[in-house]
């Protein structure tokens, strides 16, 4: 049985028993990409665009309303693939010892960006492997996308059309992170990435969620180790 949620009724969700849609807005101020949704009774079956559905009951919802930018199905080139190379011997990086490497470009990629931007490479490569498990077709059931796993407000706000190409998520991804270490110290940037700014100035720190304090704990000793 799926989770249900107590919400109000939206008016403006009429009467109609299917209806397209790409971003639902909640209460708790988050978003979900959605690939439709429709109504079932009382209730609003959202349709996931990895799989499977959610089930809500009406309020947590405040409006529901079309994505304007066009997310394609993730299709990833094979000259940008990343894949796995169990014989490599450099010690000296934690997704290498773990059998794992990108391609040779999009390793200078991340070296010549993170350089430009500011940002620690080794701390992107972290929050890579984290998020996606250096999988550039990778979707969460939030809606997040890609690489450095973006958010569809996050895609719009750096321009990426595609957000499952690995240089402009890995692009967009560095610069996100760099506006949040202008902010905030790294362990609670790095918590702003996983949760939200806004979970980290509502709490004065990282957020009581297991998750992202698994996530940060997580990215910290990849760094550490790297």
């Amino acid at each position: 049985m799926p989770t249900r949620y107590v919400f109000i009724a939206l008016s403006f969700l009429g009467v109609a028993t299917t209806a397209r849609a790409e971003l639902v807005y909640f209460a708790t101020g988050r978003t979900l990409n959605v690939k439709e949704y429709r109504r079932e009774g009382d209730s609003l079956v959202l349709t996931l665009r990895n799989g499977g559905e959610v089930v809500c009951e009406a309020a947590l919802i405040t409006r529901i309303a079309p994505d304007e930018t066009p997310y394609p199905e993730p299709v990833v080139e094979e000259s940008v693939r990343l894949k796995a190379d169990p014989t490599t011997a450099d010690s000296t990086n934690a997704a290498l010892d773990r059998g794992i490497r990108l391609q040779p470009d999009l390793e200078a990629f991340i070296d010549r960006v993170s350089a430009r931007e500011g940002v620690d490479a080794k701390l992107v490569r972290a929050v890579i492997e984290v998020e996606s498990g250096y999988r550039p077709s990778a979707r969460s059931p939030k809606g997040a996308m890609g690489l450095m796993q973006l958010m569809p407000a996050t895609a719009r706000q750096y321009a990426v059309t595609n957000p499952y190409d690995p240089a402009a998520n890995i692009e967009a991804g560095i610069k996100h992170l760099k506006s949040l270490l202008a902010r905030f110290p790294q362990a609670l940037a790095l918590a702003a990435y996983n949760a939200g700014d806004a979970a980290v100035e509502r709490f004065g720190g990282i957020p009581p969620y297991a998750e992202t304090r698994n996530y940060v704990s997580r990215i910290l000793q990849i760094v550490k180790r790297s």
